[in-house]
């Protein structure tokens, strides 16, 4: 397993990080979660993301379960959000998200910290001055976001720096061979801020392995089967065909195309760790083999040269991407 630092934090974490979105209802119960997340561990994955809201807000006290006795093996990351503050402020809403999440955890420290989504009425300093609390208390050692435009990020640094306040050390939103709207301006930014990007949808709900074929409907038992958005929006004509000639170049090269999926996004310098959810052991040593893989630059630019006019817009902020 090899690992990588993330941004400016002292974080070395596997290149294949554990999504912790599919455990709890409604895709995980708790027995096989807990199985998912030793296995990993025992592979040598050390880096779990996951969520106050995922598993309907199960995922992080299956976690903390599967991780007793096993804590110090593992970067925990979590997620919250400001929806609905009711009064509360930016700090109270801080300081009780951590709380719960570090209670459901079953530990006295978070590794990274993230803001789920983006809130254009919190100001910079109002929110890092928030993070600044949470991170002197020792309970935050790192921070982060999610869905963030680069813009806002970069303006979140330099009032950080001007200020003495926690910086972001990590960025993280979609990004795989068919969604590639944060090449533009956020990679950019992550390398100039030495910031982690931390990719999701790495295999856009599974439409890129090889379970999908092209002019099939999608397999039962799948996600694009019960109607995922992230398949069904990713699943043009075009990308079909595009999906289709990525798996056969993949083959050629004795890979599978989930295998190519996450060796091409590793060889991106800003990205990190990979993220990708599990359902089962299996798939967890699938993932650990597929981050072996290190493609040569010619070889990346004959992927690039089967996406090339791939320009799907999802899930940056400001141009009227879904959130999620």
């Amino acid at each position: 397993m090899e690992y990588r630092q993330l941004g400016i934090s002292d974080l070395k974490i596997s290149t294949f990080g554990l999504g912790g979105n599919t455990f709890g209802p409604p895709r995980l119960e708790e027995k096989m979660s807990i199985k998912c997340v030793r296995h990993a561990l025992d592979l040598g994955v050390n880096f779990v993301d996951t969520a106050d809201q995922y598993g309907q807000g199960e995922s992080e006290r299956f976690l903390g379960n599967a991780l007793k006795g096993r804590r110090h093996e593992i970067h925990i990351a979590t997620k919250f959000n400001f929806r609905n503050l009711d009064g509360e402020t930016v700090r109270e809403r801080m300081v009780r998200k951590c709380e719960e999440s570090l209670k459901k955890l079953q530990t006295d420290y978070i590794d990274l910290y993230q803001i789920h989504f983006p809130d254009p009425s919190i100001p910079p300093e109002e929110l890092l001055r928030g993070f600044e609390e949470v991170v002197k208390s020792g309970k935050v050692r790192h921070i982060g976001e999610v869905n963030f435009s680069s813009w806002r990020h970069a303006q979140t640094t330099e009032t950080a720096r001007r200020l003495g306040l926690p910086e972001m050390v990590s960025s993280q939103n979609h990004y795989n061979m068919l969604l590639r709207q944060i090449e533009p301006e956020i990679l950019p930014m992550c390398a100039n801020y030495q910031v982690g990007f931390l990719p999701n949808q790495a295999l856009a709900g599974g439409f890129l392995t090889d379970k999908y074929v092209k002019g099939e409907p999608p397999p039962p038992g799948t996600r694009g089967a019960a109607g995922s958005p992230m398949v069904s929006h990713t699943r043009t004509t075009e990308n079909d065909e595009k999906q289709n000639q990525l798996k056969e170049w993949a083959h050629a090269h004795d890979h599978t195309l989930g295998e190519l999926a996450f060796a091409w996004l590793l060889s991106h310098p800003p990205v990190a760790s990979v993220l990708a959810g599990v359902s089962t052991p299996e798939q967890v040593e699938a993932n650990v083999r597929a981050v072996s893989w290190k493609l040569t630059l010619e070889e990346i630019q004959e992927v690039d040269a089967i996406c090339v006019g791939t320009e799907f817009v999802d899930r940056v902020e400001g141009t009227g991407g879904r959130g999620g």
